[in-house]
């Protein structure tokens, strides 16, 4: 009896009960999403019917935004890319194509989506939060090798052999046989991170000025936080021939242009009040 979490992330066990991993996630994202719908009196019904394409867009998003900047694990074995139970899906894929989804959606709908934007990024972050422990399950998406308070030991057989870089090989320890790397616990702070940003939208929302400003927050405050933790992976997404982490610089240029859209918004919004 109890609970019991698989080695392989894509499920967890609860007295016996197989419980689908993303399916938590989605359920939290929605459910945080829904308690702002009902808050600010809107209809929760166009809530659940955006996440359901927003979920099945995202997810291919998130799979071809990895899927485009790691070509070359794929191009010999084009089934592969069907394949996610595996792990591949890039959040700011999911984001991108997310947006895109609410603009379609509330132009059908006849509703405003920056409106919907500021009610999704509730249920982004909160996603978002939870879903990066799948990384934790997975074993992957961690960062350099650490003898920090948070340093976190994998078995290097439980990873890939790609992500392990000189640094790890060079501070591996074997224990009873079973060689292990330590390492940054990227999943962990960037599911802190989500968790100080939800805080601060949900402090934030009665201060905004117009509609779409607590969405701009979420991708300020995420885009700083993954800004920095992105620098510490050692499975970067690179961008093609000139090596740079395609991740990192759209949550560097994400962070600049939410700040001067905020900043324009509020002075246009103080100027629409004199």
């Amino acid at each position: 009896m109890g609970i019991h979490l698989k080695s392989v992330g894509d499920h967890i066990t609860v007295f016996g009960f197989d419980i689908a991993y993303y399916g938590i996630v989605i359920l939290a994202g929605l459910m945080m999403a829904v308690m702002e719908a009902k808050r600010t009196h809107q209809n929760v019904e166009d809530y659940n019917d955006l996440a359901i394409y927003g979920v099945i867009f995202s997810i291919i998003g998130a799979r071809a935004y990895y899927v485009i900047f790691s070509w070359d694990m794929y191009k010999d074995d084009i089934k592969s890319i069907i394949n996610i139970r595996e792990g591949g899906l890039a959040i700011y894929g999911g984001v991108i194509t997310a947006i895109v989804v609410v603009f379609i959606f509330a132009k059908i709908k006849g509703l405003s989506p920056f409106l919907l934007f500021d009610i999704g990024g509730f249920g982004l972050i909160t996603g978002q939060m939870i879903g990066r422990w799948g990384n934790f399950f997975n074993r992957e998406a961690f960062g350099e090798y650490t003898n920090g308070l948070f340093a976190m030991r994998l078995p290097v057989d439980a990873v890939r052999s790609s992500d392990i870089t000189t640094k790890m090989w060079n501070h591996a320890e074997t224990v009873k046989g079973v060689m292990y790397i330590q390492v940054h616990p990227t999943y962990l702070y960037e599911s802190l991170w989500c968790l100080m940003v939800l805080i601060i939208m949900l402090l934030y929302r009665k201060h905004k000025k117009f509609a779409g400003e607590v969405f701009l927050i979420y991708l300020l405050g995420y885009g700083l936080g993954r800004f920095w933790i992105e620098g510490l992976r050692t499975d970067q997404l690179l961008l093609p021939k000139v090596g740079l982490p395609v991740s990192q610089l759209l949550a560097g240029t994400i962070v600049v242009i939410s700040a001067i859209l905020i900043i324009a918004g509020r002075k246009k919004a103080a100027a629409l009040q004199k």
